[in-house]
């Protein structure tokens, strides 16, 4: 697969060709990056839509069920958005049933998060089909890739938020 665009980029309006791209841009990848992410979050956000769900139902209750008694600022922590997003979705997803919110038992201040078991069973049926994407893809170009890919995704994290991804890759605690 060849990841340089070689032909002239085409402006709509004046039909003519512009300035040669950057023949250092892999446009292909990026191309393929974005409709790859398209499909796989695509599967998942078909079943989320029946309960009024949205992605970021989504990564809060993958999140919330792989690392059951996550805090709220380890999961803003992870997510990196706006508290004021995380209440929003985190209160729907309280109030349908699958997350619940427990005081600490070393801080009462501090709210730990566990998904309920229908939270556990939905979480569990998106990664099933996202699994199901991923393991097809990767018996597409062999057994040894699987490390190869993982290399490559992590490579393309921020260097400063790599030991925050690691920890979150921990899984269940």
């Amino acid at each position: 697969m060849s990841v340089m665009v070689s032909t002239p980029v085409l402006h709509p309006a004046s039909a003519v060709p512009s300035e040669a791209p950057d023949t250092s841009v892999p446009y292909e990848l990026i191309e393929l990056f974005f409709f790859a992410y398209r499909d796989f979050v695509g599967d998942p956000d078909r079943i989320l839509a029946d309960y009024g769900f949205g992605r970021a139902h989504h990564r809060v209750l993958h999140f919330v069920e792989r690392r059951p008694g996550l805090t709220i600022a380890e999961l803003l922590d992870i997510l990196q958005i706006t508290k004021q997003s995380l209440n929003r979705v985190l209160k729907e997803l309280v109030e349908t049933g699958f997350v619940e919110s427990r005081t600490g038992t070393q801080d009462k201040r501090q709210r730990n998060l566990y998904a309920t078991q229908a939270g556990r069973e939905l979480a569990v049926r998106l990664a099933q089909l996202q699994g199901r994407r991923i393991n097809g893809a990767l018996a597409q170009v062999g057994p040894e890739a699987g490390e190869i890919v993982a290399r490559y995704l992590a490579g393309l994290i921020d260097p400063s938020e790599r030991r925050k991804v690691q920890d979150a890759l921990a899984g269940p605690r």
